[in-house]
């Protein structure tokens, strides 16, 4: 796990081999996932979903979500330049992180883990609209319908600061309840709460 988190500023054996091996591990699991979860879907819908799942901005909210920057060996350069927050290192980090699980205990170990860590994203994904996340979505239908935005608020954070766990609310004035998400970091639970909106607004059905 050591050299998973080991960036190539610092050493010259480093996380890059990992990080590949990772990225493939992770589009496979994505897809295979997508595949199950969308049977009707087309190559091309396919395809777009996980390049949403898959993309460097996802990771690095998932990294950041259990702090993984925290552990990173950097080299003196990037530890003054602030790359233990930068987006790309992050991702690639995590990705080598899925790389390092699948050699230490298998396959299994590693698909449980990246769906794990997705199952916010999966949670938004529809294939009404690929190319807009899920709260996205909710603001557009409400202000064409001339509505207050909505509002989200973290009711609660369970969990150790490597693991923790967000619960959002998401407050708008079509219904009478608020939808509730949860995820591994402040953005991936507001998703959820916006896809659980737009569900029970009916939108995600065609009939808005």
């Amino acid at each position: 796990m050591v050299l998973a988190l080991t960036h190539r500023s610092f050493a010259g054996r480093n996380n890059e081999r990992l990080e590949f091996l990772g990225d493939a591990i992770l589009n496979f699991v994505a897809g295979e996932a997508l595949f199950d979860r969308f049977p009707l879907a087309r190559e091309g819908q396919l395809s777009r979903l996980r390049a949403r799942l898959v993309k460097g901005e996802t990771l690095a909210v998932l990294a950041r979500g259990f702090d993984l920057g925290d552990y990173l060996r950097l080299g003196s350069g990037e530890l003054k330049s602030g790359g233990f927050r930068r987006e790309s290192i992050l991702a690639d980090a995590l990705e080598a992180l899925i790389g390092a699980i699948y050699l230490d205990a298998g396959m299994e170990v590693a698909r449980e883990r990246v769906l794990a860590w997705l199952a916010g994203e999966f949670e938004g994904l529809t294939l009404v609209d690929t190319n807009k996340d899920p709260k996205t979505r909710l603001q557009e239908f409400l202000q064409s319908r001339g509505c207050e935005l909505p509002r989200y608020e973290v009711v609660d954070i369970q969990g150790e600061p490597h693991c923790r766990t967000f619960f959002v609310e998401c407050e708008i004035i079509l219904l009478n309840e608020k939808s509730r998400g949860q995820g591994v970091s402040r953005r991936i639970a507001e998703q959820v709460a916006a896809a659980a909106a737009l569900i029970a607004l009916d939108v995600e059905n065609g009939n808005d």
